[in-house]
C-alpha cells in the first residue's frame, strides 16, 4: 500500500506536458484518431466541395437544416440566443422551433463555422463530430464498465458508425448527434449500481438531458425508453440488489429531473403552452414514392444492406432502393452474420449480467422499432399482434415519434453485447480457448468479420441547387428590411425546400412567407413540411404549378382567392425566380404590375400599402 501511494504521488507530481504527450500516444488516443479518420472517410466526397455538396437521399431535410443553422448563427452574430418562436419563417404566423428539428444547440456551437464558411460546411463538420463523437462516447462507457481497449474500440465503432447512424446522417442531423445517450445511460447505471455519489451522477444526468433536449427531443425520449427497458431487465435479473439501491437511485433521478427542468423550463413552456401534447406532434405516416406508409422497420431491412455500407451487391442495393421509406429511415440493418453472433453471445453468456441486460434492451428496442399496426392498410409485413409499439403509440408526445429510430439505441445495446462477449471469449477457459489453438485471436477474428458487413461506404453526394443569379442584388435593390415579409416564387414548403437553402446562403430574405416546418396541432400529414400553410393557399399552389410547368392541371385561383391568400400572408415584397417571358412571370405581372427590379434570373416587386391586386 505504501509503495502504491508513493507511485500515485509521484505520478501526480509529473508535469502536465509529458502526461499529455504520453496520452496522445496511448492506444486510447490512437482509437480516437481512428474514429475521426473514419468519420472523414464517410464524408470524404462532401469535403471535395463542402460548400455546395450534400448527401444523396434526403435533399429537402438537408435544405431545411441549412436554414436552421443560418437562423441560429444570425442570432449568435447579434450576441443573443435564438428565439424559440420566430416569424423569420412562415410570416406573419411564425414557427414554434421547439416542435421542429431546429438544431439549436449544435447551431450555437457551430455558429463560428457557419458565419465563416457557410451552412453546408457547418453541417458537414457536424457529421464528422457526430460519428466520431458517438463512437468515442460508446468507447468511454464500455471502458468505464471494464471492457478491454480492443473490445471497447469495436463496440464504439459499431455504435458510432452503425448503418442506423450513417443512414440517419443522410438528412436527419439532429438525430445523428448521438453522443449523449450512452453517457446518460452510463450515469443512470452508476446510480443503480452504487458507483459514485447519486447527487453528482444526477447532476451530470440532468445537464446532459438538458443539452440533449436542445439537440433532439426525439432522441432524448428514445434514450428514456431504452433506459426504462434496461432498468426493467436489470430489476428482473437482480431484484434484491436493485431494491437495495432504490433510495440512491431516486435521489439521483430527482436531482437530474430538477436540473433538467430548470434548464429546459423556458423551452417546455414555449413548446406546450396552449398546445395539447396529444395532438401537437405531426403524424408518422408519410407519402413516399407515391405511397402512404408508416415509419417502422420492415423485417427484411435487418439483413439487406443499403448502398451506405461498403459490402453490398447490385441486387441488395436494388432491394434497399425500393424500400417503402426514404434512406434516413432504413435503420435496422446489421447483417445475418452479426445478428447470429449477437444472438449466440446472448444465449451462451446469458448468466453474465452485462450481456443479458444489454441483449434484452437491444432486442426489445428493435422489436419496438418495427412500428405499430398500420394506420394505412398494407404498410407493414407483420400481424398487428406482433407489434407492441401499437400499445404506446397514442401516448402524448410519443404519438409523434418515429419508432424505427429506436434502432440507434438498439445498436448501442448491440455494441455492449459484442464488447463484453468478446472479452469473455478471449479469456482462458472460454469456448474458443478450448476449441482453438489461438482461441483469443479466433474470437477477435470472428468479431471483426461480423462487423465487416456494417463497415460504411463514403456518402454518395450531389451538387446542391445553387442560389439563382441576381437573388441577393434583388433584395438589395428592393431595400428589403429585416421585418419585411417576402412572398417568394417558388413558394417554399417541403416540395420546394431549395428556397430555404437560397435564403440560408446570405440570409436573404430575413423574413420569409411559407417554409418547411412542423406545425403543432394541425391534424394529419398537414402538420409536416409546411403543408398547413401551403395546401390551403390557392395562390401558393398555383405559383408553384407555374414554376414547375404543371399549371395546365392546376386550377387558376379566383380573384377572391388571391385576395384572401394575400390578406393572410401580408407580403411587403414579392421576389420570383423567373422572367417576364414565362407563364409565372406573366401571371405575377398581371397581379402586381411591372416588376420594380429585374436582376439576372430574378424579378422583384415592392408592394405599396393598400395596393390593389389586378
Amino acid at each position: 500500500m505504501t509503495r502504491l501511494a508513493t507511485e500515485v504521488v509521484q505520478s501526480s507530481q509529473q508535469p502536465r506536458g509529458p502526461r499529455r504527450v504520453a496520452w496522445a500516444r496511448s492506444p486510447q488516443a490512437l482509437i480516437m484518431y481512428g474514429y475521426v479518420l473514419l468519420a472523414f472517410y464517410v464524408t470524404i466526397q462532401l469535403w471535395v466541395d463542402p460548400a455546395s455538396r450534400a448527401q444523396n437521399g434526403d435533399v429537402s431535410d438537408v435544405d431545411q437544416a441549412n436554414w436552421f443553422m443560418r437562423y441560429t448563427a444570425t442570432a449568435i452574430e447579434h450576441f443573443r440566443l435564438p428565439a424559440l418562436i420566430t416569424t423569420a419563417m412562415n410570416a406573419p404566423h411564425g414557427v414554434n422551433l421547439m416542435w421542429n428539428t431546429s438544431l439549436l444547440l449544435p447551431g450555437i456551437i457551430l455558429a463560428p463555422v457557419t458565419l465563416l464558411a457557410g451552412t453546408q460546411v457547418a453541417l458537414t463538420v457536424l457529421l464528422v463530430i457526430s460519428f466520431a463523437g458517438s463512437a468515442a462516447a460508446m468507447f468511454y462507457v464500455l471502458r468505464r464498465w471494464q471492457a478491454s481497449i480492443l473490445a471497447a474500440a469495436l463496440g464504439g465503432f459499431l455504435y458510432g458508425f452503425s448503418p442506423a447512424l450513417i443512414n440517419t446522417g443522410v438528412g436527419h442531423y439532429s438525430l445523428v448527434v448521438a453522443i449523449l445517450p450512452p453517457l446518460m445511460i452510463d450515469r443512470l447505471l452508476r446510480m443503480v449500481t452504487g458507483r459514485g455519489s447519486p447527487v453528482r451522477n444526477g447532476l451530470w444526468l440532468g445537464l446532459m438531458a438538458a443539452a440533449q433536449f436542445f439537440i433532439s427531443e426525439e432522441l432524448l425520449v428514445d434514450a428514456a425508453i431504452a433506459a426504462v427497458i434496461l432498468l426493467i431487465a436489470l430489476g428482473l435479473s437482480r431484484p434484491r440488489e436493485v431494491l437495495a439501491r432504490l433510495r440512491p437511485l431516486l435521489i439521483g433521478l430527482g436531482t437530474g429531473v430538477v436540473i433538467a427542468l430548470v434548464l429546459c423550463a423556458r423551452g417546455l413552456w414555449v413548446q406546450f403552452h396552449g398546445v395539447a401534447p396529444k395532438t401537437a406532434a405531426a403524424t408518422v405516416t408519410i407519402l413516399y414514392n407515391g405511397r402512404l406508409t408508416n415509419l417502422g422497420t420492415w423485417p427484411y431491412a435487418f439483413i439487406t444492406p443499403s448502398d451506405t455500407v461498403l459490402l453490398h451487391s447490385s441486387g441488395t442495393a436494388w432491394s434497399a432502393a425500393h424500400y417503402p421509406q426514404p434512406t434516413p429511415e432504413y435503420l435496422a440493418y446489421l447483417g445475418i452474420f452479426l445478428i447470429v453472433v449477437l444472438l449466440a453471445a446472448i444465449i451462451y453468456y446469458w448468466r453474465n449480467l452485462y450481456i443479458r441486460v444489454a441483449g434484452i434492451t437491444c432486442i426489445v428496442l428493435e422489436w419496438f422499432g418495427l412500428g405499430a399496426k398500420p394506420m394505412v392498410p398494407g404498410s407493414h409485413t407483420l400481424p398487428s399482434f406482433l407489434l407492441p409499439w401499437q400499445f404506446v403509440q397514442h401516448l402524448p408526445v410519443v404519438s409523434g415519434m418515429v419508432p424505427d429510430r429506436l434502432c440507434i439505441l438498439a445498436d448501442a445495446g448491440a455494441a455492449a453485447v459484442l464488447a463484453f462477449a468478446l472479452d469473455l471469449s478471449r479469456r482462458e477457459g472460454s469456448w474458443f480457448a478450448k476449441n482453438f489453438k489461438n482461441g483469443a485471436r479466433v474470437a477477435t477474428g470472428v468479431a471483426i468479420v461480423a462487423l465487416l458487413p456494417v463497415f460504411p461506404a463514403p456518402y454518395g453526394v450531389g451538387s446542391t441547387i445553387p442560389q439563382p443569379a441576381g437573388w441577393d442584388s434583388t433584395f438589395q435593390s428592393l431595400h428589403v428590411t429585416a421585418t419585411d415579409r417576402v412572398l417568394l416564387a417558388p413558394y417554399p414548403w417541403g416540395g420546394e425546400a431549395q428556397v430555404m437553402r437560397w435564403q440560408a446562403d446570405n440570409n436573404n430574405p430575413r423574413t420569409m412567407i411559407g417554409g418547411m416546418f412542423i406545425a403543432p396541432g394541425v391534424a394529419g400529414r398537414d402538420g409536416r413540411a409546411g403543408r398547413a400553410t401551403y395546401t390551403d393557399n390557392p395562390l401558393a399552389l398555383y405559383i408553384n404549378a407555374l414554376y414547375a410547368g404543371q399549371y395546365k392541371t392546376t386550377l387558376v385561383p379566383t380573384q377572391a382567392q388571391v385576395r384572401a391568400s394575400l390578406a393572410a400572408m401580408k407580403p411587403n415584397d414579392v421576389v420570383a425566380v423567373t422572367s417576364l417571358s414565362t407563364p409565372l412571370g406573366q401571371y405575377l405581372e398581371l397581379l402586381f404590375g411591372p416588376p420594380t427590379v429585374h436582376h439576372a434570373s430574378v424579378l422583384g416587386w415592392k408592394l405599396k400599402p393598400g395596393q390593389v391586386i389586378g
